[in-house]
């Protein structure tokens, strides 16, 4: 069916997304003809922000929104788009994108039935809590949103979910990447066993032990800690500079590591955790991280692959990545676009997420179906031209189940 609940279908992409939703646009069409509806010719909304020579901006939406239900697709983190004020050129903040989103937002004018916003990585999202006199720039820009018109907030791995704790009576909904890391890792690396005898997970901090002991679980695989150490005396780039990471868990020597994390930022950390899982022997260490931000280059990673440090860090596509950083051997980008059309197909739907929130099924039958294959290889390494088959035949396998379920 192609009836929608809550209005007709629209989604509107910020500045800087429009690749990606497009992308999305494409599964949308796709899944509705594969339920036997009839999709639009296109679900993206025409809009502009336009900027005035002194730096000040309007929004300008192309065709009328009364009564749609409206997604925004929003990259708070796209430093490539610019603008210019006074004749120079700016690189975009995510400050000017809020404000972009405020701006599109506004010229809804109250118009549309309902309005959602998909913000992958959130707004100030590590500013989530005052420990001095501090701003709370995520609870206020939170609210900003709810106060405006919008009903429901859809992000990925938010630093702390507790922040929604500002909207108590609005639709917060924090999703993981956590099947999309597992089936682009094994796909990648189509012999890696991911037993309790070769494989394990690391948090490189405390903090991130929830997405960590999710995977441990899902996997049944062990878990194992770092511990940041650092000195409350400084403050460096806003934060107290980590001093030391201290390893609690189960001997590493001879295994797998996958150490997950939210996003890299600097970089200093992960390679840091990377470099002691390999002095205590890890075999090798392969980084999930849901946003590559890479805020200090990528020569650090460079160094890092080339010294053996780590071998491969998987990004989603959910904000913006270099094409220097897309080129790199030790990077591999993991697609969300799918995965977003289907929770916009199911949200617009007024579905049930749960089963989106929570794949343990799917994991379950992905490691099934690769267990498979490894036991009709023999648990030997398979020759390059039948990992290119493999491969080719999971994409085939993959176009013909999206029919079905998008999502595998």
């Amino acid at each position: 069916m192609d009836a929608y609940l809550n209005g007709e279908l629209s989604v509107i992409a910020m500045r800087g997304c429009e690749e990606f939703a497009e992308s999305v646009d494409f599964y949308l069409k796709r899944k509705i003809v594969s339920e036997g509806g009839t999709p639009k010719e296109t679900y993206l909304v025409k809009t502009d922000c336009i900027r005035f020579g002194n730096g000040e901006a309007k929004a300008l939406i192309k065709e009328s929104l009364r009564g749609h239900d409206v997604f925004i697709i929003a990259d708070m983190f796209n430093h490539s788009v610019t603008y210019k004020m006074y004749g120079i050129e700016n690189r975009m903040s995510p400050d000017d994108h809020f404000q972009d989103l405020k701006r599109i937002i506004g010229a809804i004018a109250g118009k549309a039935h309902r309005v959602t916003v998909i913000m992958p990585m959130l707004y100030e999202g590590r500013q989530d809590k005052r420990s001095a006199r501090e701003s709370l720039d995520c609870a206020q820009g939170l609210r900003e949103l709810i106060d405006m018109g919008v009903s429901n907030i859809v992000t990925f791995d938010a630093h702390d979910t507790r922040v929604q704790n500002a909207i108590p009576l609005s639709g917060f909904e924090n999703v993981q990447p956590t099947y999309q890391m597992i089936k682009q890792l094994l796909r990648t690396f189509p012999t890696l066993s991911l037993s309790k005898d070769d494989t394990m997970i690391v948090s490189p901090d405390e903090g991130g032990m929830s997405r960590c002991i999710y995977y441990s679980s899902v996997l049944g695989i062990d878990l194992g800690v770092f511990y940041k150490r650092r000195d409350y005396t400084r403050v460096e780039n806003g934060r107290n500079p980590i001093v030391a990471h201290e390893y609690r868990g189960r001997d590493v020597r001879g295994m797998n590591v996958i150490v997950v994390d939210d996003m890299i930022s600097s970089g200093e950390s992960v390679i840091d955790v990377a470099r002691q899982l390999k002095t205590r022997g890890a075999a090798n260490v392969y980084v999930f991280c849901t946003f590559g931000l890479f805020c200090n280059g990528l020569d650090s990673f460079d160094r890092a692959y080339k010294e053996g440090v780590i071998s491969m860090v998987f990004t989603t596509n959910l904000i913006y990545r270099t094409d220097e950083l897309r080129a790199r051997e030790w990077y591999t980008e993991v697609n969300m676009c799918k995965y977003i059309a289907v929770i916009i197909d199911t949200l617009s739907r007024d579905m049930t997420m749960s089963e989106l929130l929570d794949p343990v099924v799917k994991i379950h039958d992905l490691m099934n179906r690769h267990n498979v294959k490894l036991a009709a290889h023999g648990d030997v390494q398979m020759t390059i031209s039948q990992q290119i088959t493999d491969e080719n035949a999971d994409s085939d396998a993959e176009d013909e189940d999206s029919d079905s379920d998008l999502w595998l």
